[in-house]
C-alpha cells in the first residue's frame, strides 16, 4: 500500500530523518511512536505528501509519487488519502454533513453523490441526528468522528492521522479507536497513525519506533 525507501530530511543543520525505510500493507494499522523530535510527524507528512524528502522515493497505492507537480499531487492527495489531526480542522461555517462532503466536492463529484456519501458515513458512525449540526454544536468526540467521515468520503486508499486522539478525554479516545479498528476490519482501511498513547499503539497491527530519526530493528 505504501512504501518509502531511503527517506531523508534535513531542516537547515538539523537531520530529522537519516535513512527511513518503511513498507505498509493494505488492510493494516500501524502506528509510529516515539520521543518529540524523534521525526514522527515529519515522516507522515512526507507519507502524506504534505512536505518532500531532501532523499528518497515513496510509492502509495502503487504510484511513484516523488515525480509528482504540486497540481498533481494536490490531486493524488484528494483522492488517494485521507488525513485526521488532532484538532479536527473542521470548517465552523460548515455543517458536519457539508464538512465531511467537503473534499468530495473538491474531487468533482456532483453534490447528490457528494451527500449521498456523506450521510452513509455519518450514520456508520453514528451520527445521523448531527449532519445539520455546525462543529460549535458537536462534542470533542462528534468533532473527531466528522473528521474521520470527512478523511473516509472518497474512498482514500490510506489515512494517516497524528495524534488524533490527543485532544479527547478517555471515553472519547476509547470510542475513537474502536472506532479505527472497525473501520480496518469492516471496510479494509488502511491507516498510519502518530501517537502516544501505548494503549493504542500494542493493539495496532505493527509498532514502527523511530528514535534519532530512525526506525529501531
Amino acid at each position: 500500500m505504501i512504501r518509502a525507501e531511503n527517506i531523508r530530511k534535513s531542516f537547515g543543520a538539523l537531520q530529522v530523518l537519516r535513512g527511513i525505510d518503511l513498507e505498509v500493507p493494505a488492510g493494516k494499522i500501524y502506528s509510529i511512536v516515539g520521543a518529540s523530535g524523534a521525526g514522527k510527524t515529519t515522516l507522515l507528512q512526507i507519507l502524506g505528501t504534505l512536505s518532500l524528502p531532501d532523499t528518497g522515493k515513496v510509492w502509495i497505492d502503487g504510484h511513484d509519487v516523488s515525480g509528482l507537480d504540486e497540481k498533481e499531487l494536490s490531486r493524488f492527495r484528494n483522492r488517494k488519502l485521507g488525513f485526521v489531526f488532532q484538532f479536527h480542522h473542521l470548517l465552523p461555517e460548515f455543517t458536519a454533513l457539508e464538512n465531511v462532503a467537503l473534499p468530495a466536492y473538491i474531487a468533482g463529484y456532483s453534490r447528490n453523490k457528494a451527500e449521498t456519501r456523506s450521510r452513509e458515513l455519518l450514520h456508520f458512525l453514528g451520527l445521523d441526528d448531527r449532519r445539520d449540526h455546525k462543529p460549535s454544536q458537536l462534542s470533542g468526540g462528534e468533532k473527531q468522528r466528522v473528521a474521520v467521515a470527512r478523511a473516509l468520503v472518497n474512498k482514500p486508499a490510506v489515512i494517516l492521522a497524528d495524534e488524533p486522539s490527543g485532544n479527547l478525554d478517555s471515553r472519547n479516545r476509547d470510542e475513537l479507536h474502536d472506532l479505527l479498528f472497525t473501520l480496518r476490519n469492516d471496510m479494509g482501511q488502511t491507516f498510519i497513525i502518530v501517537t502516544h498513547d501505548d494503549s493504542f499503539a500494542e493493539r495496532s497491527d505493527k509498532i514502527i519506533h523511530i528514535k534519532d530519526g530512525l526506525i529501531l530493528r
